[in-house]
């Protein structure tokens, strides 16, 4: 006789709209008021369990309970990730496709990645002299989208870097969005396809010569499993999935330069140019502040886990949030401090803010690494500036998803300190 599932349960009907009401914290309150890992609710009329922490986690990543065919709703594919793209994958031809991505992070490459990031954010800090002000996301979003083109492969006019970087992070607002910003995101996504299609075409016709080390060069010329290329929408979307990772970084570095204003004495340490503080400083900021809220996932096949019974098909999302916060993970979680990372042990599933899990076998982020480098880049370029925080709004919601700092953060008197 089966059991019956004492489960904690959301009360009502369905928590669609609680959930962009609370935004970050809707699990989060949850498993704090029912006092466990794990609860049913529903959303958008189907039943989903929710659940966090390390061992939450852990089970979230193994593909004989879990797949990601079905889990990301077309909104969010026609917008952030592309439809039928690297994440809605499973299987043996999700890890030939990871392979390709995982190629393109190698030493030498990531190690380009940062002196490009540094290239651009020194040749936007020589016009900065004749403004009175700059909106430090803005400026990122730009900066790394000049980066991540040139590092790979595709060729972008400086009189278009503005429209394509404004693309890049409109598809990652229109997460969690409805109404002008899901639109914003669709538009965004439809403009980048047409010119990144042409982009493939070219180098496939050798119109366009690209590196072959390059990921224009992969995606143009991988074939799946079967031994054919790529069709040219799809190796088009793969291509964005390197670009729009990389312009999203834009975000944590507006987080850095909160942190540094808001604890200036973790200043000193940062440009000592220790490496090892400038590596735990970027893996704090990843921790922290808010960035991905939480991933989804379908039950392959049915099973019990801590006394629930999750049945095939049902969606499951895990809480990114509230796993980087939690106090059996992290000591006084919800305080910035880059130090806890002195002996951490470099966990799969404990810091999870771009997933968690194996690079190669599950659905971790492929570019967690370009992230690190392009984030430890722009430290070390700030860390050259003297500049004034004026008085703004530096706050930031939890509700809204994706979330950044209200007014971006404005930097007045932006000056190199040898100057």
């Amino acid at each position: 006789m089966k059991k019956a599932d004492k489960t904690p349960r959301d009360k009502g009907l369905d928590h669609s709209l609680t959930l962009l009401f609370e935004g970050y914290q809707f699990i989060p309150k949850r498993t704090a008021r029912f006092g466990t890992d794990l609860f049913q609710t529903r959303l958008l009329g189907e039943n989903v369990i929710c659940i966090t922490g390390q061992e939450a986690a852990k089970m979230f990543y193994d593909k004989e309970r879990f797949q990601r065919d079905g889990a990301a709703p077309k909104r969010i594919q026609k917008t952030l990730f592309g439809e039928n793209g690297i994440q809605t994958m499973d299987g043996s031809p999700h890890e030939h496709r990871k392979h390709l991505f995982m190629s393109l992070m190698t030493a030498p490459r990531l190690k380009k990645l940062g002196e490009l990031t540094h290239k651009y954010w020194e040749q936007k800090a020589s016009k900065w002299r004749k403004k009175d002000k700059i909106v430090l996301f803005d400026e990122a979003q730009e900066v790394l989208c000049q980066a991540a083109c040139e590092w790979s492969g595709v060729p972008i006019k400086k009189t278009e870097v503005t429209q394509r970087a404004a693309d890049f992070s409109n598809m990652v607002d229109a997460f969690g969005a409805v109404g002008p910003r899901h639109w914003r995101g669709r538009k965004a996504r439809a403009r980048a396809e047409k010119w990144i299609r042409q982009v493939i075409r070219k180098i496939r016709s050798g119109k366009l010569e690209a590196e072959e080390e390059t990921a224009a060069y992969a995606m143009a010329f991988h074939k799946d499993m079967e031994g054919k290329p790529l069709d040219i929408r799809m190796a088009a979307i793969e291509l964005i999935n390197v670009l729009r990772p990389i312009v999203a970084i834009a975000t944590y570095i507006t987080f850095s330069a909160l942190a540094l204003h808001k604890r200036p004495e973790l200043r000193d340490e940062l440009e000592d140019g220790n490496d090892d503080y400038i590596q735990m400083f970027v893996q704090e900021v990843r921790r922290y502040y808010p960035f991905g809220p939480f991933l989804g996932a379908r039950v392959r096949r049915g099973f019990i886990w801590n006394h629930c019974h999750f049945n095939e098909g049902q969606l499951v999302l895990l809480d990114i949030y509230g796993t980087n916060h939690d106090s059996r993970l992290w000591e006084n979680p919800n305080t910035f401090s880059p130090k806890r990372f002195k002996n951490w042990n470099g966990g799969l599933y404990d810091l999870i803010p771009q997933g968690g899990g194996n690079y190669y076998k599950n659905h971790r982020c492929p570019g967690e690494w370009a992230t690190i480098e392009a984030m430890k880049a722009s430290l070390n370029f700030l860390n050259q500036l003297d500049y004034k925080v004026p008085k703004q709004n530096l706050h930031y919601s939890l509700v809204r998803m994706p979330t950044l700092p209200n007014s971006r953060f404005i930097m007045t008197n932006v000056k190199s300190k040898e100057a």
